[in-house]
Order: structure tokens, then sequence, then C-alpha cells
């Protein structure tokens, strides 16, 4: 029993004292193996020496055996709790942490001075030599206990083979002498090198566990889960690889696909998504490692390889169980190695959520493309230093929700506590509820209605309901005369308000995105009198129709309509509301004038106009909505085939209605 005590004090003060290695991670293990074969001899003994101790008056010796017997059942009881919750559950209390370490520390010196004391007292004045020699025999055994124990430990140190990663790029990557391997995107590896790309997937794995669970789920049909199988992705990149080459479609990697760019699975294209990890997108090891980031944009950060616990890619229920057990139990090195306080930042957010292509990418020049990190930083909802009066990025997109999950609570968050019960959503819920159904993935049902419900404003989020207004994210006025008569002008004007975004709406890949105003007009017997924004037969958004959207164009004034951006250098029109700004489509009616039918409109930039019968008496019933669809026909059918017949689904943000009531003069 002392031996093994020896050895529970040695390899305890390793754990705490040096830092996450293979070494220490076997001494958690055996440690509590050694632990628990422990408690029942320590429970006889401790019973027997205090039946036959309490005969003795109370001594400073007596006394120390007390402190030491209180401190080592602390340590046993505490170390039991700490057995049980990482076999049972999925979270170490760091509160009973605390009480084994300081107990177990504790009572070594208090152990040692109470048998050094005994030592020096009863030998000293022993007349037999054979308590001499028993005390000789007790420290052998002891020792050899405690180094017999610490052997079999290097032992399984010395046998135990790690997962080799093969951080190495193939033979024939491309590089540019003087650049970055990974050039053109701005994104770095904490090396320089490349990272095997199993050290940077398997996702699954955080959350078939049982840790991680909830918000592996809700990562499964988000953007950054889907980021590289995007089918709009995929065939841009197929274009770009045939145009520019292969090894452009780096530009894109890290972002969309970081596995393979860090890999070097960007030398060559990979269609068919079979480098390891390119199912991923944007992994959790991914989001998870990146150290440094810079708000200049295109993917600018750094990550760093993860040291990564022994047996996490060993097969076999007991390799499962010990990977388990270890990060569960000796939860430093995952904790620190995964979460940073940069995360909290938009910052963060702004290495990819921020866009621009250059020389290097279309040959003429620089020009910015999506930004939403500026955006924000420029608007209503960023102010310096003050985070009550701040709506930052994560505050929006990642909710918080009732959790079980063992990353629940943040007492380093300004408004939150380290048991608030709650994590923030992996969703990064957004304004894509047309992909994750294409793409089939799980839960994509349940996400797209999220996604629906989020861009309404219907998603209400208590920790900043202070901060912002309730209602839709873009609210829709009409704004009309209440009267009019035959033979009159009438203006009618649809107000539309970035009233909740913290960045332009709409915003991302504008050449892609489809936001327009559809406005109706109909006699108060139901008879169609004008309609503008309407879809034709084939899911085209009508000619002269109000719209938000950018049209880029190449150095030769060609459209970008392939979302071809490396042949970007700027655009002939964009519409897009700054967060907090409104705009304003204007409907004219002109009267007399032939009635115009549906379909029959003038040309962009033209008024629009239909006219009120002399003889007509009644009431006009105008209804305006705003539209968002993710991607455009043309494009759908560029990237599937007008032969899928697929479309956008269309979602209705906001809507209004009034009514115009129409008198004959002097009626």
């Amino acid at each position: 029993m002392a031996g093994a005590y020896l050895f529970l004090a040695v390899s305890g003060a390793a754990i705490y004292f040096f830092g996450f290695s293979i070494t220490n991670q076997f001494m958690v293990i055996f440690h509590t193996v050694i632990g628990l074969l422990f408690v029942l001899p320590y429970i006889i003994y401790q019973l027997r020496h205090y039946l036959y101790s309490r005969q003795f008056s109370l001594t400073n010796v007596k006394l120390l055996g007390y402190c030491s017997w209180v401190t080592i059942s602390v340590c046993t009881v505490s170390g039991l709790v700490l057995t049980w919750q990482p076999i049972f559950s999925t979270r170490l209390s760091y509160l009973w942490d605390t009480i084994h370490t300081v107990s177990g520390l504790v009572s070594i010196p208090l152990v040692l001075l109470h048998l050094i004391i005994l030592i020096v007292r009863y030998v000293g004045q022993a007349a037999d030599t054979g308590l001499v020699g028993g005390i000789k025999r007790f420290s052998q055994v002891a020792g050899f206990v405690a180094l017999v124990s610490m052997a079999v430990a290097m032992l399984a140190v010395y046998a135990y083979e790690p997962v080799s990663f093969n951080n190495e790029f193939p033979d024939d990557y491309v590089l540019e002498p003087g650049k970055s391997p990974f050039q053109p995107s701005l994104a770095l590896t904490a090396t320089g090198g490349a990272y095997d790309p199993l050290s940077m997937a398997e996702s699954k794995d955080c959350g078939d566990v049982g840790c991680h669970e909830q918000i592996y789920q809700e990562w499964l049909p988000s953007a950054h889960r889907y980021a590289s199988m995007d089918a709009a992705f995929q065939t841009v990149q197929k274009v770009m690889a045939a145009n520019n080459g292969p090894v452009s479609t780096r530009y894109c990697g890290g972002c969309h696909d970081p596995i393979a760019l860090f890999s070097g699975s960007k030398n060559l294209y990979d269609e068919d998504l079979s480098s390891h990890g390119a199912d991923e997108g944007v992994s959790c090891v991914v989001c998870h490692s990146i150290i440094t980031t810079d708000v200049k944009g295109n993917a600018n950060y750094t990550i760093a390889q993860p040291e990564r616990y022994i047996f996490e890619f060993k097969d076999g229920p007991t390799a499962r169980f010990l990977r388990d057990f270890l990060i569960r139990a000796y939860p430093r090195q995952h904790v620190t190695g995964f979460t940073r306080g940069m995360y909290k930042t938009a910052e963060y957010c702004g290495a990819c959520h921020k866009q621009f292509i250059d020389e290097e990418i279309n040959k003429v020049g620089w020009v910015q493309l999506q930004n939403q990190y500026d955006n924000w930083k420029n608007s209503r909802w960023y102010h310096e230093g003050d985070p009550n009066n701040t709506i930052t990025c994560r505050e929006c997109h990642m909710q918080l929700y009732a959790s079980t999950d063992p990353a629940a609570g943040d007492p380093a968050d300004y408004n939150r506590s380290g048991d608030d019960g709650k994590h923030r959503s992996h969703r990064f819920v957004g304004a894509n509820q047309f992909m994750p159904l294409v793409l089939k993935l799980p839960n994509a049902e349940e996400h797209v209605k999220l996604v629906e419900s989020w861009m309404r404003g219907e998603i209400e989020i208590p920790e900043i309901a202070h901060k912002w207004t309730t209602g839709p994210a873009v609210p829709v006025e009409i704004i009309a005369p209440e009267k009019v008569a035959p033979g009159d002008q009438v203006n009618v004007k649809v107000s539309l308000l970035n009233n909740k975004p913290g960045h332009d709406f709409p915003t991302g890949p504008l050449d892609i995105i489809q936001a327009w105003v559809v406005l109706s007009v109909e006699d108060q017997d139901g008879n169609v009198v004008f309609r503008s924004g309407d879809l034709d037969e084939r899911n085209f958004l009508e000619e002269g129709s109000f719209v938000f959207k950018a049209e880029g164009i190449d150095q030769y004034g060609n459209l970008i309509d392939r979302h071809n951006l490396w042949e970007m250098v700027g655009a002939r029109f964009k519409r897009a509301m700054f967060p907090g700004f409104s705009d304003v489509a204007e409907y004219r009616f002109m009267c007399p004038t032939v009635v115009r039918s549906v379909g029959q409109l003038p040309p962009a930039n033209q008024d629009f106009a239909f006219a009120v019968p002399e003889n007509y008496a009644g009431a006009l019933k105008v209804r305006a909505n705003l539209s968002y669809r993710k991607v455009g026909q043309f494009l759908i059918n560029y990237l599937f085939g007008e032969e899928a017949n697929l479309t956008a689904p269309v979602t209705v943000l906001a809507e209004d209605s009034t009514v115009i009531w129409v008198e004959k003069p002097g009626a």
C-alpha cells in the first residue's frame, strides 16, 4: 500500500507540474488504475491503524497522522469522483479536480513528516534492532512496488506507437520561389508546411463520443460544414481550374476547402471530393486550431496542428474507451488547444468574411468583394470598448441554446457565467436556405426552417433583445396616397430598411444572390391591375424588377454571370443597403393611359405605369413584399443544367399592404 501511495504521489505530481505528453497521458491511466487498487487496502489499513493508535495520548506525531489521514481520505474520495465522471459523464468537475490536486499535494509533506518523526524518535530509542529491520523491509517493499509500477507505465509508453502524420506536400506540388505554398490564399500553417488531412478532419469524433453531440448535430447542415461540398462552389472551382490551372483554386481553399489546401490537395483539382476530409469543409479542428487572424480577408489566418491524445486514431472499443477517458479526465490540452479568447471576436470571423481579388487573380488590379467585417465595424452595431451596446457576429449567428455540452457556460463573456447551461449554436444560421436541401444534409429541413425564420427576423435573441428592435430583419412599408381620382397620377413607394443585419443587406456574393420587391395592385374584384417582381414560367425574375444585386464585369466589359470572379475588374451595377440605411422602390401610375397587362413592363430605369379607368370607383389593394433566393435561375441552370428542373426556394422576408380609395371627382 505504501508503494502504491508513493507511485500515486509521484505520478500525480508529474501530471500536475509537467506538460502534455504521451508519458503524462499514460501516467493518468496508471494513476487511475493503481488509485482504484489502493482504495480497499487503504480503508483496511486506516481502520486497523486507528484502532491501534487511539489508545495513545495525542502528540504531534499522532496529530500529523490524523492530518495525513484526512488529506489522503479527501484525495481518495475526490479521486473516485474524478474516475466516475470521465467514464459515466462528459464533464470533469473543476471543483473536485481542485480538491483532489490540493489534498494530494498537501498529503505528501504531512505523510513524510509523520514517518520521519516516527523513524527518528522510535528507531533511536529502540533497543530491539528488529524494528530497524522492519523499517528497512517496509521501505524496500514500498520502493519496489513504486518502481515496478513506474516501470510498467514506462514500458507502456515505450510500446505505444503514435499515429504518424504525413506533413509533406505531394512530390509534384507546385511551389513558387519566395511565395507562400498556399498562395493566392493568404492562409498559413504555423510550420509553413503541409498538414496531414487526418489531423484536421474526423469531425464526427467530436460528436459520437457523447461530448459535443449537440454542437456536432448543429454543424452537420451548416454552411461551414458544406463549404467544400457546395455544388455551386464545386462547379465554379472546376471552371477556375480549367481556365487558370488547378493551383489557382488555392485562392478559394482557405475559406471553402482548408483541409485540402493545407494537405496539398489543391495542387490538383479534386472533382469527386475524394481527398480526406473534403466533405467536412470548415471542420471542427480547422476552426478551433486557428491561432492568429488578420482582417485583410481572403482567409488571412494561421493554423496550428493540434497535439492529439493517444488512442485518438486507434480502432477498437478499448482504444476508444481510453481515448474518451483521457480527454475527459485530462482535459487540459483539449481545452487550451481548442479554446482561445480570439474566437469571441469579430476579427476572428473577419479573416474569411471579407474578400477581395487583386492583380494576382484578375491580372488587372485590386477589387473589393463581399465585406461583412468592415460593414459591421463601421455600423451602428459596433461601439469600441462598450460590449453592452455592441452586437458582434457570434451574438447574432451563434445564438445561445440550452445545453448539456461540456462546453456549456462561459465566465469570460461579458454577459454570461460559467454555469449558465448554454452553448453557442454552431449552425451559424445565415441566409442559405437552398444548399442544405440540395445536398440532402442531415437535419436539412429543420435547418432551412430556422434559416427562413432567421431571415424574417422571427427568432428572438434574449441576450441582445435590449439592443435592437423586434420585428422583421428588413421591414417593408408601402407609402401611398389615401385616395385618388380617375385620371390622376399616383405615386407609390416601397420603403425598405436594413434594420437588424450588422452588414449590408443582402450580403455575400451579390452576383449570385437575388433579393427583390414584389408589388401587386388589384381592384376590389381581385383583378390584377399591375404587378412587378414576378418569376416567369422558367423561374427567371422579370426584367425591370426592383432588385438588390451586383453585376460585375471583366476587363472587356463583359458581364460576370457565372461567379467567374477571377475575371472581375469592377461592377456596372450594385444595390445593397448598409446597416441602418434604407432604400426606396418607386412606382408611378400614370393616368389616363392604356392599362398595362401583366408581363409587359417598361425597360429598366423607366417609370412603371397603369391606368385608373375614368368610370372606376372603388378601391385598389396594394401589396408589396421583399423576396429572397440564394441563387438566381441563370446560375442554377449553368451549375446543374436546365434539364435538372431545379430552382432555389424563395423566402418572403417582409411584407406590407394598404388600400388606395378611388373616387370620381365630386363623388
